[in-house]
C-alpha cells in the first residue's frame, strides 16, 4: 500500500525509541523509503549502525555537517518525503515545534516543511497530561498536525497511564490511512463510545447498558477511510481500536472535557450512552452501609449535555457534521426526530433498543437515520456493517 512513497522518520530521544527499529522494517515490508533523522538523545536509546541497516540508508544528525549542508540537505530532505513521522515524539520535541524552535537537525527539518506531519507521542504519563504540554499538542493539532495515540499502559518507569508510544502496527496504519487517499483523508472526527458511570460510593455507579460495540466499530471504519480518529470512551465492554487516539473516561463530565480538549474537528460522532443524572453534591468517600429498614436518600442532578453543548457551540468550535444517537424503547422516529430539533445536530443515528430487540449488548443493530430530509430506514445488520455505511455516508457529506 505504500510502494514509492518516501517517509522521512524523525527519531526522538525515549525508551520507546526501540520501537522505531520495528516500524521502520514494517514500513519497508509495505514498499515504502525510509529516510531516518535521529535526534542526539535517540543515539542514547538506539544506535545509528541499527537504524541505517534496517532502512538501507544513511542516517541524518547534524545540522552542521558539511556534506550534507552544502545543498541546504535540511530544506531538501523535509520537502523530499511524502510524510514526515515522528516516532517517538517526545515532550521536547512537540514543545520545540509548537514553540517555533530550531536548534538542532530534527527541529529544523520540522520548522523548514510544507509536508504533512504525524507525531507518535511517548512519555511520562504526568508528562503527557501535564497543562503545557497539553497547550503544545493542542496548537500543533491548530496547526494540522496529527497524532497517533499515545496508549494507555504500564511504562518503563514503573507507573501506568497514558503516554505509550503506539505500536508500530499501529502507526503503520495511521500513515496508510493519510497515504492512500482514504475519502476522509485529513479530516478529524471525534467518537464517543461506551456508557458513563456516574458515582453513588467508591462501589456503587449508576449507568447505561452499553458495550461500546457500536462506537468502536463507528471509529475503526472511520479510521479505515482515513480519517484522524479522537476517540472518547466511557468503560466499555470491548478494546479500543487500534489506530485511533484513545481518550479513556469515567463520568460524563469527564467525556465533555475530553471531547472539548479534541475539538476542532470536521466531524463529532456522539455514540456513547452518557448517563443523564449523578448524585447530587460530593461523591461519599466510604461504601454507604446498608441499615435494615432505613433506605438511603439519594439526590439527583442532571448531568452535562454532550451533545446539545457540542452542537449548539459556535465558531471554529463547532464541527461541520454533529451525529446524535437516540436509542428508544418506543415511537423511535418521532422521539428521535424531536431529539436532532431540539439538540441542534444534524443527523441522529436512533435504534429501538427494547429488550426483545436483542440489540443492546448484541452484535446487530437496527437504525433509522434522521437528517434534515426526514427519516432513512436501514435494514437490520451486523453493527460493523452499519459503521461501515455510516463512515460512507458522513464521507460523502465532509467530501
Amino acid at each position: 500500500m505504500l510502494s514509492g512513497k518516501t517517509i522521512l522518520l524523525i527519531i526522538g530521544g525515549g525508551i520507546a525509541a526501540y520501537k522505531s527499529l520495528d516500524l521502520i522494517r514494517r514500513l519497508r515490508e509495505r514498499g515504502a523509503s525510509v529516510v531516518p533523522v535521529m535526534t542526539r538523545a535517540a543515539g542514547e536509546f538506539v544506535t545509528p549502525l541499527s537504524v541505517s541497516a534496517l532502512a538501507g540508508q544513511k542516517v541524518f544528525a547534524d545540522l552542521f555537517d558539511l556534506t550534507d549542508e552544502a545543498d541546504m540537505g535540511h530544506v531538501q530532505l523535509s520537502r523530499a518525503a511524502d510524510l514526515i513521522v515522528v516516532a517517538p515524539a517526545t515532550a521536547d520535541l512537540i514543545g520545540k515545534v509548537a514553540g517555533g524552535l530550531a536548534d538542532d537537525l530534527a527541529s529544523t527539518l520540522l520548522m523548514a516543511t510544507d509536508t504533512e506531519v504525524l507525531m507518535a507521542p511517548a512519555m511520562n504519563v504526568r508528562m503527557w497530561l501535564h497543562p503545557s504540554v497539553q497547550r503544545n499538542v493542542s496548537a500543533l493539532r491548530d496547526q494540522g498536525i496529527g497524532f497517533v495515540g499515545p496508549d494507555e499502559g504500564d511504562m518503563a518507569c514503573g507507573e501506568y497511564g497514558p503516554g505509550r508510544m503506539s505500536e508500530p502496527l499501529e502507526i503503520v496504519r495511521a500513515i496508510e490511512g493519510r497515504l492512500t487517499a482514504g475519502p476522509l483523508a485529513g479530516k478529524r472526527v471525534i467518537v464517543t463510545s461506551g456508557p458513563t458511570h456516574e458515582p453513588i460510593d467508591p462501589v456503587r455507579y449508576i449507568a447505561n447498558r452499553s458495550s461500546g460495540a457500536q462506537g468502536t466499530a463507528i471509529a475503526r471504519a472511520l479510521a479505515a477511510r482515513g480519517a484522524e480518529v479522537v476517540f472518547v470512551t466511557g468503560p466499555a465492554d470491548v478494546a479500543p481500536p487500534e489506530g485511533v487516539e484513545v481518550v479513556k473516561v469515567e463520568t460524563a463530565s469527564e467525556m465533555l472535557r475530553g471531547v472539548q480538549a479534541a475539538l476542532p474537528a470536521d466531524a463529532a460522532v456522539m455514540a456513547a450512552a452518557v448517563a443523564d443524572w449523578r448524585v447530587k453534591g460530593p461523591t461519599a468517600t466510604s461504601k454507604i452501609k446498608k441499615v435494615a429498614g432505613a433506605m438511603p436518600v439519594l439526590e439527583f442532578e442532571e448531568n452535562p449535555d454532550i451533545l446539545a453543548t457540542v452542537s449548539q457551540s459556535g465558531g471554529a468550535d463547532r464541527p461541520g457534521l454533529v451525529v446524535g444517537f437516540a436509542a428508544e424503547t418506543d415511537d423511535v422516529v418521532s422521539h428521535a426526530t424531536a431529539k436532532r430539533a431540539r439538540k441542534g445536530c444534524d443527523w441522529i443515528v436512533a435504534n429501538d433498543v427494547s429488550p426483545e430487540t436483542g440489540i443492546m449488548g448484541g452484535t446487530e443493530n437496527a437504525v433509522v437515520l434522521i437528517t434534515g430530509d426526514g427519516a432513512e430506514e436501514w435494514p437490520r445488520m451486523g453493527k460493523q456493517a452499519v459503521a461501515d455505511r455510516l463512515a460512507d455516508r458522513i464521507a460523502a457529506e465532509l467530501g
